[in-house]
């Protein structure tokens, strides 16, 4: 009698556990799973840039890279202005969209 309340007990408290361990994978799946891709792409893109090719910045900027070393790119904007950015501030959404609308 007494084992059968205690494997009852047990087996509550492991039916009120399940509730968050189900929160946690849907967290993994819905949240933090499709944010290593996003940055391990983001990271790859980087990787992968070269001179001649057009970037958007995070802030929006516009360019062509001219030059790059291992933490920074030199990029020329419109007017022949160049500006020096850090690699991570180089935006792989709007640079693969302007790389798509770029005229042939």
């Amino acid at each position: 009698m007494i084992s059968t309340i205690l494997l009852q007990a047990q087996g509550s408290g492991l039916m009120s556990f399940l509730p968050m361990l189900l929160i946690i994978v849907v967290f993994y799946f819905f949240m933090i799973r499709p944010q290593m891709k996003k940055a391990k792409d983001q990271k790859k893109y980087i990787e992968e840039l070269k001179k001649g090719d057009r970037v958007v910045t995070t802030a929006g900027i516009h360019g062509k890279i001219i030059d790059m070393n291992d933490t920074t790119f030199l990029i020329e904007v419109e007017g022949g202005t160049k500006i020096r950015f850090e690699r991570s501030s180089i935006s792989l959404e709007a640079s693969k969209a302007l790389n798509a609308n770029k005229p042939a």
